[in-house]
């Protein structure tokens, strides 16, 4: 199951981890395995080697067994004092294969005790030929045997054994082990390097049309541009296929909106000046333009918002906040001059709004609008960039020090056309229009209790945090 979890896990990271993953996977099998065959293979050549020496007192023991004399009274000597010593774990022994132990002769080195066959000899051997093993001597202590058996005719059948201590094989093998390991070590770090600048140096493309893509969201360019490999250009291509293809389908949708607007208000206007012109009773003149003048809110209302929606999905379309806040206080600082409000405005440099300015003074706008209305004597506006769902968001707070909304009557005003004090102007479409725009946008707008004790609108769009800055 955690396998399971882990491969799953694999599948949703990026191409590089994957690739390094599995590069290093791969490199250490090969690596492992090699290690494995080439220590295998020093072993097999150092016993071979260590095989062979014993070989040497073997032959000279089967040449002293041939000589013309007595078997049981010659002379074996081998010239070498470790045979004279102890338990030095150099041994020989020569007898019949069924001798009791008085009957053989052996080295001193075996101080009087029979030296016993090899326990895991590596094949079976016929007279003369070579059998060689791994054995135990009266100390325990590892050996490599080598034996064979010589014919002597009418004499009969005698085995010669020679054994060395496994102590050198095991001990020349480990050092080769580990000067392997240390070797492959270094050589799987230089890979694991290598690995990860290739992988940079073949990602460098797609980071590339990342960064382009990114330029583009952000309003920095309108298309891909530079060079790519034949494996990603057509990618590109296709890309700046489909944003002029969404392009021409959103300037179509402009034209059609407009086309609408024209359409709808310029039989409103006739209608109403000629209600103006016309001998029809005041009471039902000023009901028609009453009507006309909620038809043409909703107009324009409506008109708003398709031209928002169409609007509200344009690639690289961009807006500066700062400069667009700064009006907007300038532009209701003049409307209502009378109330002496003080507009405390924070922003930093470089925040942007991925969409229209006309959509996003709508929405600020709006807010603005309505907390100067019901504001004592200050207006806060605050914009930042945050994160949601892995993407930059920008999150404009505006509040104000009125009487504010209870819980229950904020969800209220929100309803289309809603409003909760008719003394107030308006057509009462401001917050409604702000909740549409901000969820074409894919936003997010609600309305809380605010620090300076009246209302707190907050809404929360598409956007993009200065340079350097993270997002919260």
């Amino acid at each position: 199951m955690n396998a399971v979890l882990d491969i799953l896990s694999l599948r949703r990271r990026s191409i590089a981890v994957r690739l390094a993953v599995s590069a290093l996977l791969a490199s250490s099998a090969i690596l492992l395995i090699a290690a494995w065959i080439l220590t295998t293979l020093y072993r097999e050549n150092t016993e071979r080697a260590f095989d062979s020496r014993l070989l040497v007192y073997a032959n000279n023991l089967a040449t002293d067994l041939v000589s013309p004399s007595d078997p049981e009274q010659r002379s074996f000597t081998l010239g070498d004092p470790r045979f004279d010593l102890p338990l030095s774990g150099w041994y020989w022994q020569v007898g019949r294969p069924d001798a009791k132990p008085r009957d053989l002769r052996t080295s001193r080195s075996l101080v009087g005790v029979p030296l016993k066959p090899a326990t895991s000899p590596d094949g079976k051997a016929g007279i003369g030929q070579i059998r060689q093993g791994y054995g135990r001597g009266q100390d325990e202590r590892l050996l490599r045997i080598i034996e064979r058996d010589v014919d002597l005719g009418e004499e009969g059948r005698y085995t010669v054994r020679v054994a060395g201590p496994a102590d050198e094989i095991v001990n020349d093998v480990d050092r080769f082990r580990f000067s392997l390991f240390v070797t492959f070590g270094l050589l799987g770090l230089f890979l694991a390097l290598t690995t990860l600048l290739q992988i940079r140096f073949g990602l460098a493309p797609l980071a590339q049309m990342r960064a382009a893509l990114g330029a583009i969201r952000r309003g920095e360019a309108d298309r891909i541009t530079g060079e790519y490999p034949r494996d990603i250009a057509p990618l590109a291509g296709e890309v700046n296929l489909l944003i002029e293809t969404n392009r021409e389908i959103l300037e179509r949708a402009r034209t059609q909106v407009g086309n609408l607007a024209h359409a709808l208000k310029t039989p409103l206007s006739i209608i109403v000046n000629e209600v103006g012109s016309a001998d029809a009773p005041e009471d039902l003149a000023f009901k028609i333009r009453e009507q006309a003048a909620v038809m043409r809110d909703q107009v324009n209302y409506h008109l708003d918002r398709a031209r928002a929606a169409a609007l509200a999905g344009t690639l690289g379309t961009s807006t500066e906040v700062e400069p667009a806040l700064a009006g907007l206080v300038r532009t209701f600082g003049k409307i209502y001059r009378d109330k002496d409000i003080a507009y405390e405005v924070s922003v930093p440099a470089g925040l942007r709004f991925r969409g229209e300015r006309q959509d996003f003074e709508e929405m600020v706008g709006n807010l603005v609008d309505n907390a100067s209305k019901w504001a004592n004597a200050r207006v806060a506006i605050r914009a930042e960039a945050v994160a949601q769902d892995n993407y930059p968001h920008l999150l404009v707070a505006i509040e104000d020090d009125g009487p504010g909304l209870p819980p229950e009557a904020r969800e209220a005003v929100l309803g289309r056309g809603r409003r909760l004090d008719e003394t107030k102007p308006g057509s009462g479409l401001g917050l409604s229009i702000v909740a549409d725009l901000a969820t074409l946008y894919r936003g997010r707008f609600r309305l809380e209790q605010a620090a300076l004790g009246g209302l707190r609108a907050v809404l929360e769009v598409p956007g993009d945090a200065p340079a350097g800055v993270a997002h919260h």
